[in-house]
């Protein structure tokens, strides 16, 4: 009827579009930067909405038809690599592999967010760190993870990263069983005696 005609294009109108960022950007009449955090996160059916919008920069909605750019915005990926992304997409981009800061600018980034970590402290925190990255690990600790152990080492009142003290607190930084017993055996004896990764995990200590 022509009343339910009359509602359908209501409805079907800009009025009721949610404008997210895609969208967003793409009607902005000045310059953005877009970020798309772990594009790997993602399914392929975003992806394809994406190319569009790298290849054109223009969305295409059914119900109301096509909204082109004024300005091209600035558009950042973000990947950890979880999942391969589609070859039409990387074709589309440019590439920049970002690898772990060295140890001066981590020591740096540690004590920025835990200002209270002693400087030899902060520094062997992150001389282990890259000890447990140098193994094959399905997760290897990132930054996030060194400062959650910076935070768990000060509310420990730790003063050194010894054998036992990296027993008890590893598991902060490694988050697969697997690599659990791979950084027991590893990195736990070269700190001075075996890393009981069971213990680590949380479980208790069998009786005599």
């Amino acid at each position: 009827t022509s009343e339910s005609d009359a509602v359908m294009d209501d409805i079907f109108s800009e009025d009721f579009l949610l404008t997210r960022p895609l969208l967003t950007a793409i009607a902005s009449e000045e310059p953005v930067v877009l970020l798309i955090d772990e594009i790997d996160k993602t399914d392929q059916e975003f992806e394809a909405i994406l190319l569009e919008v790298l290849s054109d920069f223009q969305i295409s909605i059914p119900e109301l038809g096509l909204v082109e750019a004024t300005t091209m915005p600035l558009v950042l990926l973000t990947s950890n690599n979880s999942r391969e992304l589609t070859e039409a997409l990387k074709r589309r981009c440019l590439y920049l592999w970002l690898d772990y800061p060295d140890v001066e600018r981590e020591i740096e980034i540690i004590r920025l967010h835990e200002p209270g970590i002693d400087a030899e402290l902060a520094r062997r925190l992150v001389e282990v760190i890259g000890m447990v990255r140098e193994l094959d690990l399905k997760k290897p600790p990132s930054i996030a993870e060194s400062i959650d152990w910076a935070r768990a080492l000060l509310l420990l009142g730790a003063d050194q990263i010894d054998a036992e003290t990296f027993r008890r607190t590893m598991s902060i930084i490694i988050k697969h069983r697997t690599d659990l017993d791979l950084v027991a055996e590893r990195v736990g004896l070269r700190l001075g005696g075996p890393a009981d990764s069971k213990l680590a995990a949380g479980s208790s200590p069998s009786s005599p």
